[in-house]
Formats: C-alpha cells, structure tokens, sequence
C-alpha cells in the first residue's frame, strides 16, 4: 500500500473542512479491510494527510452509526468508543507512534519501539506525557461525550496536525521530508460499541493493529515550496 503525502499550498485551519479549499489539495484513501472478527456495521472512512515545513496535517470522515463516545480525557481508553487511528513510523530502526482518536477528539499515544505484548501493553512503549500530547493539535465535529450511543446514520469528522519535532523528540532528526517514504497504517475502530468493528488502511495479518509489518507506505511528494509554517 502507498499513500502519496502533497504538499500544502494553502495550510489547513483545523475546522474540519473536508471539501474545503486546503483539503482538495490531498489525495484520499479509504479505511476498508475489515477485520473478520467485526460485526456486520462496516463504517465507510477515508483520510488525507497534507505536511509542511513544521508538520503533518490529518483528517478521518466517518459515515457511521451506533455512534458512542465516554473517553474525555487524554489517555482514556479512546479504542473502546467510535474511534481513529494513525500509526507512523518516520524513521525505519526507531520505533512508532500510534494517535489514537475518539470521536469527541480524545488522544492516546505511545511511542513504541517493540510492540510485543506483555501484561499490561507493550514490551518496549514509553507513553507521550500530556505535555506532549498537548501539541497535537485536534478537530472534532462531535460532543466530547456521545452517550447514549447514536445508532442512526451520523458523519463525523476528525482533524489533526502532529508537529515534526514533537516526532523528532523520540526519533531524532528527521530533515526535510521531501521525497522521504515512511511507514504508516490507518485505522478504524469501536471495541465498546453495540456493533464493535476493526478496519485497517494496510490489511494487518493477524487481530492485532499493532503489527509494523504490516504498514503500508506514506511518501512524501517533492511539488516545490510547502505552506510555511504559521508563526
């Protein structure tokens, strides 16, 4: 799987625009191989990622039902409620980071270098503190808390920029993205919902979306002077 990452020409404002002027600029990619293990509820999801000079632009939309969000925090167990995801690995040998969002915008993150299961998470994980958590800057289009579960149709959206050298704090230098090629999946899913379902970008081997292996590829097109960064 290759995702091509463009540049942007005009910065995206985190209000969600998806047919906006800033996001017609992405290429689109949808969040279609579903885990057998899901229920019958198959969300349709695409995303988009635009980079400039100081980071890297996201956005999920969700055609989706039996809708519920609890986690309000950052770190709550986010997977449990109508959920995405981002994982990326920008250095090949470093570990990677999995941004996990609920629908009400809620992040959990690690910064994991050996995703082997052990009691209690990872065998080699170091979770990102709230400060750093904090830089990551996030959209939602739903309430923080989504209860009682909304089961009929609702689209929702989900923005979000990650600042290159909040990445750089766990990976070291990255340098000028152009034309680099990193590892990536995307993800969907709702482990706490009446119709709990996994989805991934790159279909993954095995129930289990922590599985570097299985990552598809972002690249980072060269299309002249990116969006500068916003002072």
């Amino acid at each position: 799987m290759l995702y091509a990452v463009r540049t942007a020409r005009i910065r995206p404002n985190l209000k969600g625009e998806w047919s906006g002027p800033a996001w017609e600029q992405a290429d689109t990619l949808e969040i279609a191989n579903f885990r057998p293990e899901s229920s019958e509820h198959h969300p349709k999801t695409h995303a988009r990622l635009l980079y400039t000079k100081d980071g890297l632009f996201g956005i999920f939309r969700v055609e989706d039902r039996y809708v519920r969000c609890l986690g309000s925090h950052y770190m709550d167990p986010v997977y449990k409620d109508s959920c995405v995801e981002f994982f990326v690995q920008p250095r090949r040998g470093k570990g990677y980071f999995n941004f996990e969002f609920n629908c009400g915008g809620s992040l959990f993150c690690f910064y994991i270098v050996d995703p082997t299961r052990v009691s209690g998470g990872w065998k080699d994980a170091t979770p990102l503190p709230e400060v750093d958590g904090q830089r990551v800057a996030v959209f939602h289009s739903m309430p923080e808390i989504v209860e009682p579960e909304i089961s009929a149709p609702t689209e929702w959206v989900l923005e979000f920029f990650i600042p290159l050298d909040l990445l750089e704090k766990y990976v070291g230098p990255i340098g000028e993205v152009q034309r680099q090629e990193w590892q990536a999946n995307f993800y969907k899913c709702a482990d706490g919902t009446s119709h709990p379902h996994w989805a991934s970008w790159s279909p993954v081997a095995e129930f289990d979306f922590h599985l570097p292996r299985c990552f598809g590829t972002i690249r980072f097109e060269n299309e002249g002077q990116a969006c500068p960064e916003r002072k």
